[in-house]
């Protein structure tokens, strides 16, 4: 049995909230410079790994043979600047492994306070946001701040509730986005995209291009992303 296999029988990840972070943290220790920051694709690519439910260690075990295979070479010119280099090994060792979704930590390693705290600051954002379809999705934000301490033991409850505020956020920004303002995040996108393009399937790209888009509306009009693992 492989190592991939026998760690089917565990939990993965074991904890829900480390799987920005682990990954994050891994490929930097992979690479061999803890500064090294992730770029705005990079963080779009883990983000698809966590919604298709690609195991942790799955992730894990892909950049560490994209490195080991890197490393193999002997013209080592090109440094690996990005986790789009790792997809292709990522998606390999993901099939090899039985299919999980990635499942909440049993206890919330956040209080109450804390996590009203996150929803308050994320509706008073929302709030100052000039589109008023926006202030109804601050409204709902406020309501489920109100009531939040029954969500410590229904995190994946709380985790679709948010997703599903965002996704409207989202729906109201590309409406209202100009064609130039559109323009920019295509172009910014394509750039950074053009050098993997050929590492990655078509249903990959696409996921990718929009989450990229996704992030990239709600950074221009200054609102946060709405999901447990941005609560730290």
């Amino acid at each position: 049995m492989s190592e991939i296999e026998q760690d089917a029988g565990e939990d993965w990840p074991s904890n829900y909230f480390n799987y920005f972070t682990e990954i994050e943290h891994h490929f930097q220790q992979a690479r061999g410079t803890g500064l090294f920051l992730l770029s705005p694709l990079d963080w779009a690519l883990i983000e698809n790994w966590k919604n298709a439910g690609v195991p942790l260690e799955a992730v894990l075990k892909g950049i560490d043979e994209t490195f080991e295979k890197w490393r193999s070479r002997k013209n080592r010119r090109r440094m690996i600047n990005s986790l789009l280099y790792c997809a292709q090994a990522v998606a390999e060792v993901a099939a090899r492994a039985p299919s999980r979704a990635v499942k909440a930590a049993d206890e919330a390693p956040f209080s109450a306070a804390e996590l009203q705290k996150y929803l308050e600051n994320a509706a008073a954002q929302l709030r100052a946001h000039p589109e008023p379809q926006i202030h109804n999705l601050a409204a709902s934000l406020e309501q489920l701040a109100a009531g939040c301490e029954p969500y410590l033991t229904q995190l994946e409850d709380l985790e679709r509730r948010l997703t599903a505020i965002e996704e409207k956020v989202v729906a109201i920004l590309r409406a209202g986005a100009s064609e130039s303002d559109l323009y920019a995040i295509r172009e910014s996108l394509d750039r950074e995209l053009r050098p993997y393009r050929g590492k990655m399937s078509a249903a990959q790209i696409a996921m990718l291009e929009q989450r990229y888009i996704d992030s990239a509306l709600l950074e221009r009009a200054k609102l946060p992303r709405l999901s447990l693992f941005y609560l730290h």
